[in-house]
């Protein structure tokens, strides 16, 4: 009966300490659980033993995951398997394959980023060399030119892309303009509109109207030549019926004059 009794206190005090596991050292927790683990067997003939489940920590890092096999590859060519004359299409096309195939692993695809990133700038600064080299070279040929070309260089301006953009969306709406209404009159109203905007940009830009109304004039008798002597060259099948000599001559005077007042001084 005591034996009984010191059983069931044993039983207790081991149920009370899993309950709460703070235990003091691994040796008594041993020594607890193998005392619990032996008490139960004994006292219940159908125990059946626990088998505490693997987690994840338990399997082998990277053991089904496909590696990236140039992961430690420093040139970044050879890494992505292009050739040093490949273009940017290609290397893209290397990138996004290459990533399809490795993208669970998380070292080969930051791998292939850091490849392709490096390429990318590569190719940025080699554009930009093309660009000063290309500058230099025609401020090269321009100084070695003759003087009347530098002379006549020096009218010559360019402006901001966004104004040129503003003012060939404006002489662009004046040709449009001009064919939608073809058949019904010419195009006298829209070409003196035009020619009234370039002067308008000219002395907006040189401060000087009579300089800008010279070479405003100056385009419009230019171009209106230009296009009476080319107009008549373009085969007649190319053209609509409702398209007159006057008509596209004038379309040919909205470019003088777009070029006009955006490059010119």
């Amino acid at each position: 009966m005591r034996k009984r009794r010191d059983s069931d206190l044993e039983n207790l005090m081991a149920a009370a300490l899993l309950s709460t596991p703070t235990l003091k050292t691994s040796f008594l927790g041993r020594r607890l659980h193998s005392s619990i683990r032996g008490d139960s067997r004994r006292s219940n003939p159908g125990y059946v033993g626990f088998i505490s489940p693997k987690c994840a920590v338990d399997t082998p890092y990277e053991g089904s995951i496909s590696k990236f096999p140039r992961l430690n590859v420093w040139d970044p060519y050879k890494r992505l398997g292009v050739s040093t004359d490949a273009s940017e299409e290609e290397v893209w096309s290397a990138r996004n394959f290459l990533l399809d195939q490795y993208a669970n692993h998380e070292r080969s695809a930051e791998s292939i980023e850091a490849a392709f990133e490096k390429l990318l700038m590569t190719s940025y600064k080699n554009r930009k060399k093309m660009k000063i080299n290309l500058k230099s070279r025609l401020k090269k040929k321009v100084e070695e030119s003759p003087p009347w070309v530098k002379n006549l260089l020096s009218f010559v301006e360019i402006p901001p892309p966004v104004i040129i953009l503003r003012r060939l969306f404006l002489f662009s709406f004046m040709a449009c303009w001009s064919v939608m209404n073809s058949a019904e009159a010419g195009p006298a109203f829209q070409v003196a509109l035009s020619l009234g905007a370039c002067i308008y940009f000219l002395n907006d830009k040189n401060k000087s109207l009579p300089r800008a109304a010279i070479i405003g004039f100056g385009a419009l008798v230019a171009g209106w030549f230009c296009g009476s002597m080319t107009v008549p060259l373009v085969p007649s099948f190319l053209l609509q019926p409702t398209w007159t000599l006057e008509l596209l001559t004038s379309l040919v005077v909205y470019v003088f004059l777009f070029l006009a007042c955006s490059f010119l001084k």
